[in-house]
């Protein structure tokens, strides 16, 4: 006698399709692409001047965001550079930042406003401490800037930091002892080409576009700084995060150095809040290491950025969402 498959109700049927659509929608959520969170709303990357490796690579990160986040909108902002970025974090003004790690433990020292609230994300690229003048100039240490035109950067740049320690470093008063020009990378060059400064110092990523561009129409030279390390290193607690670095003389092929030049680097940080979003910065956070090779084939500095010191954000502790990712790509 042949065997009669049980009748199913309707109600039960009902209840496994349900079933069923259920575990089919926890498994969509679980497999879905990690670079496709369901974010919405929009950020502020706060970047740098025009014509700095903060603001290029912002423009770059911005393109990777807008493609692994593409419910939220992404909105850069121009800055006179890291001091500025730190202050527009801590004030809101701003969701996501890059600063020195020298600025941000000043900042953190002068006791700011929302100074502890700031959280790191990411251990990015160093910059390097780049002294700038004619080719032909008689001026082969920061010692000799006496009496010269320097432009110092602008107020809430991290350059103007290093360049006033580096020049206390060289028993020169900021003040008294050169004539300080307070403009940025975006003018500098400019400046030098047409006589009106003697010499500017720049802290950038290798190569800055800015300075390999005029190295390529006016004659330059880099000046060494590296017979100041030990002074500067001496010099205080933001100090210790500077380090003795060379620039391979290849880093601006057509300046005229015949060697390479010691001088000084110090670590930049991506910085956001503490209240900033987990999620968002656990994406943003793994946007940026993705994204560290494609971004560097037009931004050098970006190559640096790696993984296995991307952690190590001091003198800020790590953010929530930073976190996050990192665990869930540990081996």
């Amino acid at each position: 006698m042949p065997l009669v498959p049980p009748r199913i109700s309707r109600r039960h049927a009902l209840q496994g399709i349900v079933a069923v659509l259920a575990v089919l929608a926890a498994l969509v959520w679980w497999l879905r692409p990690f670079g496709e969170p369901d974010l919405k709303g929009e950020l502020t990357f706060s970047t740098g001047v025009r014509t700095g490796v903060y603001h290029r690579y912002g423009q770059l990160l911005e393109q990777e965001l807008k493609q692994d986040m593409p419910g939220v909108g992404v909105r850069l902002e121009t800055s006179e550079g890291s001091q500025e970025n730190l202050q527009r974090v801590a004030d809101g003004e701003a969701d996501f930042t890059v600063a020195t790690a020298d600025a941000v433990a000043k900042y953190r020292l002068d006791g700011k406003p929302g100074s502890q609230l700031l959280r790191g994300c990411a251990r990015l690229y160093d910059d390097y401490v780049q002294l700038v003048v004619p080719a032909g100039s008689p001026v082969q240490s920061a010692r000799d800037l006496r009496g010269k035109r320097v432009a110092v950067g602008q107020a809430g740049s991290g350059v103007r930091l290093i360049s006033e320690r580096l020049l206390t470093a060289a028993k020169l008063d900021p003040a008294r002892d050169i004539t300080s020009v307070s403009i940025g990378i975006d003018t500098m060059p400019a400046e030098l080409e047409a006589g009106r400064i003697d010499a500017f110092f720049w802290s950038g990523g290798l190569p800055t576009n800015a300075v390999r561009e005029l190295s390529e129409r006016f004659e330059i030279r880099l000046v060494q700084l590296g017979d100041l390390v030990e002074q500067l290193q001496g010099s205080g607690s933001p100090a210790r995060y500077y380090r003795a670095a060379v620039m391979p003389q290849d880093a601006y092929a057509s300046a005229r150095n015949t060697t390479a030049v010691a001088t000084v680097a110090v670590p930049n940080l991506l910085v956001t809040k503490e209240d900033t979003d987990p999620e968002l910065t656990e994406q943003f956070t793994r946007t940026v290491i993705a994204s560290r090779d494609r971004i560097g084939r037009q931004v050098h500095a970006a190559q640096l950025v790696d993984l296995r010191t991307a952690i190590y954000t001091d003198p800020l502790e790590l953010h929530e969402g930073a976190g996050r990712y990192y665990r869930s790509v540990k081996p």
